[in-house]
């Protein structure tokens, strides 16, 4: 039997409904471009596109409510997607505006980005409770997810828009790739950062400052830097291993002997990229776990074994 503190089952919050708007919507998106290329109809074009750029971070925030606990409502978590999404890609694009195009850019839009979403993760999460490291995870993945879907759309357009018309294919390629690659992109990078952010305030109703958090902030931003620029160094790999002149590169192109070996290049590093992300997050994880028990305090529980919100408070 139930008590007032647990609980209550709700149809409507139950497990399992991230992977099923993924099946869905994944293949509403496929339903949506066979219906495009068969009819011409350009008009079905931004469907793609918002179908293509969101499903996948609004996946996320599905895996989010089915998992996070305390005063977290799920109208909060929906509007820090939306709102901090649009916020952050806002922010982002003024900060980055008057941004040199040289070796560092990269690094620089780490921090710029990263700044951006942290401190809107710090807005959405002021009233949150219990802050603990699990919740500032989530929380950050939410944000994280908002920046990535409305960046993820810009991108898709920008490849949609042609001189010659509408490149349907090119979109399609950009919204593939960027779908794959969000859950290890914003999403991670943000969800160390609550992590750390969260579980430094533990056990308190404020936010308290600890230097982790802004050794966490650099660690996460030259990640997504080294991130970004993965493409820009998989490229000058490829010319050094095969021996090839950057010289025969014309205007920017890369040359076809090397295009295998730079694609290679490219999985492999963010593929290392990642993987030092998501270690990064679960050692966070282990040791805000391991401190609360150090402290007499039941640990929360964790990303797998968490209790079914059936009803969010």
């Amino acid at each position: 039997m139930s008590t007032a503190s647990e609980p209550v089952a709700h149809p409507h919050h139950r497990r399992g409904w991230w992977w099923k708007t993924l099946l869905v919507g994944f293949v509403l998106w496929v339903v949506t471009i066979v219906v495009t290329v068969y009819t011409s109809n350009t008009n079905l074009v931004p469907t793609i596109i918002l179908l293509g750029s969101f499903l996948v971070p609004f996946t996320v925030v599905l895996f989010v409510i089915e998992r996070v606990t305390g005063t977290v409502s799920t109208m909060q978590l929906v509007t820090a997607f939306f709102v901090g999404g649009i916020l952050g890609v806002l922010g982002a694009s003024l900060l980055e505006s008057d941004l040199q195009q040289n070796a560092l850019v990269y690094v620089v839009v780490g921090f710029v980005e990263e700044f951006v979403k942290g401190v809107l993760l710090v807005v959405v999460g002021w009233r949150v409770r219990p802050k603990t490291a699990r919740q500032g995870a989530l929380l950050g993945a939410t944000v994280g997810a908002g920046f990535a879907a409305f960046e993820s759309a810009g991108y898709a357009f920008n490849a949609a828009i042609t001189s010659r018309g509408i490149d349907l294919v090119s979109l399609l390629q950009t919204e593939v790739l960027r779908a794959i690659l969000s859950p290890v992109g914003h999403v991670l990078w943000t969800a160390i950062l609550g992590a750390v952010l969260f579980g430094a305030a533990h056990g308190r109703p404020r936010f308290r400052w600890a230097w982790s958090i802004l050794v966490t902030y650099v660690v996460v931003a030259l990640l997504h830097g080294l991130y970004d620029s993965n493409s820009t160094i998989s490229t000058l790999l490829a010319f050094l291993i095969t021996g090839t002149p950057i010289s025969v590169a014309q205007n920017g192109a890369v040359p076809a002997s090397i295009v295998g070996l730079s694609s290679t290049l490219y999985l492999v590093g963010l593929a290392i990229v990642s993987a030092i992300g998501v270690a990064v997050l679960i050692g966070i994880q282990v040791h805000y776990r391991k401190r609360t028990r150090q402290l007499g305090a039941p640990a929360a529980p964790g990303w797998a074994d968490a209790p079914r919100p059936d009803v969010l408070r």
